[in-house]
């Protein structure tokens, strides 16, 4: 791993990826996941699959930061929500997701103000000031992306697409990696 934080090294497992975060600044988090050249079976171990609903596979989870692995099925997708605060980016590792940014109006309507499709290998960032957003595996397979938060999100807001209300949720892991 090259000192220079301004110069990232292509990083070739999930150990090397660990150590770039830890010593790394969350202003070069994009460039870290940017430089990952880890085969997606590499990730496998990690994860978990639900039929009824995408799984948080929790890969690490410190005071600095917190890495999960979410396994879709095709077509899942997460609820309305922001990020509890914190800043939010997500490597596709298999499949394509389409990325929905949302901002409530003064009625409390969720309108969308921007969509796109993030495929293998692309990074997407989202801090809470940009808006809230829906994930969903727009792909024809199985699909993992990985998340990375700067400080591990222990809630979030959803929006209760039913109520029109905003929820707040305590978030949990399916699975957690043993260290």
């Amino acid at each position: 791993m090259n000192s220079n934080k301004d110069s990232i090294n292509t990083i070739q497992s999930i150990d090397d990826l660990i150590v770039a975060l830890s010593e790394g600044e969350r202003t070069n988090f994009f460039n870290i996941l940017n430089s990952l050249a880890i085969p997606s079976t590499a990730f496998e171990s990690f994860g978990s699959w639900s039929s009824y609903f995408y799984t948080r596979n929790c890969i690490i989870d410190n005071e600095d930061f917190e890495l999960i692995l979410l396994c879709w099925e095709k077509g899942q997708l997460t609820p309305i929500h922001d990020h509890g605060g914190e800043e939010c980016w997500v490597k596709v590792i298999t499949g394509e997701f389409k990325e929905t940014i949302y901002k409530k109006n003064i009625s409390g309507e969720m309108l969308v103000i921007d969509s796109a499709v993030a495929k293998q290998n692309d990074v997407t960032y989202m801090i809470d000031f940009m808006g809230y957003h829906r994930l969903e595996n727009v792909s024809n397979q199985r699909s993992m992306s990985l998340h990375l938060y700067a400080k591990p999100i222990r809630n979030c807001n959803l929006f209760d697409e039913n109520s029109g209300e905003i929820i707040n949720k305590v978030l949990k892991y399916h699975t957690i990696a043993s260290k």
